[in-house]
């Protein structure tokens, strides 16, 4: 734990009970996580915490001594980010990979009241920072879309001359490259939950919205 994390808890054992009724949705890009949270904070009545919404202002709250891979990230034109690194590279120092700012998250949600519950969906939830945190087993769920499903999301999502890839000199290789990273990502979050013993759904190209929310569901004992 960093120094400043969680510093609304004296004792880190307190955690689990502190956040009883928190839901998470983890998984790798493109696995249908924010759909999936939305539609079941709609149904049952649950605050949303994406957690991807709230990244700029824990960036705007990290010192470079906190989090060094976001703050070398910050300072890096478009091309370092995106063209110029290999895949592996771009995996090992990306700073949300890293759990950098993941402090952050647990001090929103101990602000948060204590009804209704929460769903927190979004690829920082990293297996092995999460998993501590469960007053149950089954209030966890990762989502890995499987290679076809990754690049079907991904060509729905991509509009020539909008992304941030456009903005590199090379989109083409910008886009492979965070492909590949995203691939070796969540290969690395399937190597963790099974290692782990955490739940995961893998989703594929004929897995549909209402399928995956059952399956969600289901996971989460509701």
């Amino acid at each position: 734990m960093q120094p400043g994390q969680y510093e609304e808890v004296a004792d880190a054992a307190e955690l689990p009970a502190r956040l009883h009724n928190v839901f998470w949705i983890g998984g790798g890009s493109g696995a249908g996580k924010s759909t999936i949270a939305r539609r079941l904070a709609d149904r049952y009545g649950w605050r949303l915490y994406a957690t991807d919404d709230v990244m700029p202002d824990h960036a705007s709250r990290t010192t470079p001594e906190q989090a060094p891979h976001l703050h070398e990230f910050i300072a890096m034109d478009m091309d370092e980010r995106w063209v110029n690194r290999t895949p592996q590279v771009m995996l090992e120092t990306f700073h949300w990979y890293q759990g950098e700012g993941f402090g952050l998250i647990i001090e929103d949600l101990l602000r948060l009241p204590q009804e209704p519950c929460v769903i927190v969906e979004g690829f920082r939830l990293l297996p092995h920072l999460v998993k501590p945190l469960l007053a149950a087993p089954e209030h966890a769920v990762w989502l890995l879309p499987t290679p076809g499903f990754r690049q079907a999301a991904i060509r729905s999502r991509s509009v020539p001359g909008q992304g941030f890839v456009w903005k590199t000199s090379d989109p083409a290789k910008a886009g492979r490259n965070l492909a590949e990273r995203d691939h070796m990502f969540t290969r690395r979050l399937a190597e963790e939950t099974e290692r782990l013993h955490l739940h995961t759904i893998h989703v594929g190209t004929t897995t549909t919205e209402d399928d995956l929310t059952e399956q969600v569901t289901t996971a989460f004992g509701l």
